[in-house]
Parts: C-alpha cells; structure tokens; sequence
C-alpha cells in the first residue's frame, strides 16, 4: 500500500478560492483543484493507495470545527483511500480535552504550522501539546523550516525542532519538508541523531511557478537526486516518508522521483510504503 503522508483538502464551496490565495502568496501552481475529489483523481493517476489529510488550524475557533470535520471525512470516505488527522491550536485552552476527542475520534494524528500558529516549535505552548501527544499515542506532523508563503520566516528550524524532542523525550514525531523546508544542510546535523520521522513533501526537484511571476531560476531548485540520497544515507530510510503536499506538488511527480532514485527496492519500499503502514498501525 503506497501511502501519501502530506495532503491537504479544502470544502467544495471554498477550495476554488483558497487555492487562488495561497499560489498568490506562493508565486506556486497547484496541482489539482484542492477538493476531495481532485485529490482521489490525483491518487488514480498516481497509484496512491492511501492519502492523508492534515488540516490546519489558523485560529482558535476552528479547532473543534475542524476536527469534528475530520472525523466525518473519515466516515464518509475512507473507502476510497482517505484518512484526515486531526488538528490543535498551541493558543487553544483546553488543549488536553481536545486531543482526548482526538484520540476517542480515531484521527491517529494532528498537525500542527508554527507560522500560521505564530509560535516557535520549541515554544512550551506546543510542548505541553506534544506531552499530551505522547500520552495519546498520537502521531505529530508540523511544518518545519521556512515557508513558500512566509520568506524568511522560520518558526521551525532544525536546531528548534532538536531543543523540542530533547525537553519532551521520544514521541511520534514527523518533521515535514526533509526535517526543514530549505534548511537542509541543518538537517543531518540537528536531526539525525533523534528518532523522529522526516517527510518527503513538496521537497524534491523544482518548485512549478504561477503563470506570470518572476523567480530566479537557483530559486525554484528543491532537492536533486544526489543530495535525497545523502539524506537517506545518514537517516537510514526506516524514517523517511512518502508525502507530497498535494495539491502543491503533483503526487505522480514525487512518486516517480523516489522509484528512480539509485538506492536498493527495500529503501524505497521503506520510504513508500512499510514506514507510514507502521507509524498508523496499518494492517
């Protein structure tokens, strides 16, 4: 079962807009049109078996919203291969009952965006979250290095997410982005030495442009062949997963990158595969 660790959704009623925000603000295309269904179309095209949706939650009030959300996502279409985890706010007050509905709702997972959150990972608003976590047995996936959206605005560093997983001890941890959207020199020598998880999302070959804006080429390169290689050397590729980002990076793309890569079937049925199978306690 090939697994897409990192998608994101949008109601029907909003995705159209949404998706025209957010590549204004990135100077990005998206590759499908953010809705459920584009993302099922998407996973065909791909053979993606399993796609999961981490919802974000940009304020306090749309914690409970969206969880309840999730939820029903996961009722209604889980026979098509879509699972959504659910999501916390570091600024939600009763954090702890939350995560318990959480856990009770099944959703296995939160995610979390220290930029769209406005607080640091290493912040305790998000380790008293990740302590309730643990207790939980709940997956943590955030954002982590900069963001297309926000340059120069670092709220998740690699050295961040290290002083984070020492204060709270070995949790079920995801680091999106290779451990740190264009902080990946800083990776190997923050993360390798922890137990946590890196993703592969919206990291690998170049970055497509929106029509009509101007980047410098250096720019819109993400990582090439070689320098994944040097990251699954050091990490070892029993924590490495597969995730795209979807819809902002194209799930057959990222899918095809990883097949070709010169490393032995059993790392890339690692990466694609067995690692997610057992971080969700998959059959």
């Amino acid at each position: 079962m090939v697994t897409d660790f990192h998608t994101h959704i949008f109601p029907d009623k909003i995705a159209g807009k949404v998706i025209e925000k957010l590549s204004k603000m990135s100077r990005t295309s998206a590759f499908t049109d953010g809705t459920i269904s584009g993302l099922i179309t998407s996973m065909k095209k791909s053979g993606i078996d399993l796609s999961i949706i981490l919802p974000v939650a940009t304020n306090t009030e749309q914690v409970e919203k969206i969880n309840d959300s999730a939820a029903r996502t996961n009722e209604n279409f889980s026979g098509a291969g879509i699972f959504s985890f659910g999501c916390i706010h570091p600024d939600f007050s009763n954090f702890k009952r939350e995560l318990s509905k959480v856990s009770a709702a099944g959703l296995k997972g939160i995610k979390i965006h220290p930029v769209y959150q406005d607080a640091n990972i290493d912040d305790i608003k998000y380790l008293r979250i990740f302590e309730r976590a643990a207790e939980l047995d709940l997956i943590v996936v955030t954002h982590a290095g900069l963001d297309i959206g926000f340059p120069g605005m670092i709220r998740c560093s690699p050295a961040m997410i290290r002083r984070a997983v020492d204060s709270i001890g070995n949790f079920k941890f995801v680091a999106a982005h290779m451990g740190g959207w264009k902080n990946w020199d800083e990776v190997p020598k923050y993360l390798a030495e922890t137990k946590i998880f890196i993703d592969t999302a919206f990291s690998t070959g170049f970055i497509k442009p929106l029509p009509g804006t101007v980047w410098n080429t250096e720019d819109l390169k993400m990582l090439d062949a070689k320098k994944f290689i040097n990251i699954v050397k050091i990490f070892g590729s029993d924590r490495i997963i597969f995730g795209t980002d979807s819809p902002w990076s194209s799930q057959k793309e990222t899918r095809e990158f990883i097949e070709n890569l010169d490393i032995d079937p059993a790392d890339k049925k690692n990466i694609l595969e067995t690692n997610a199978a057992g971080l969700l306690k998959l059959p």
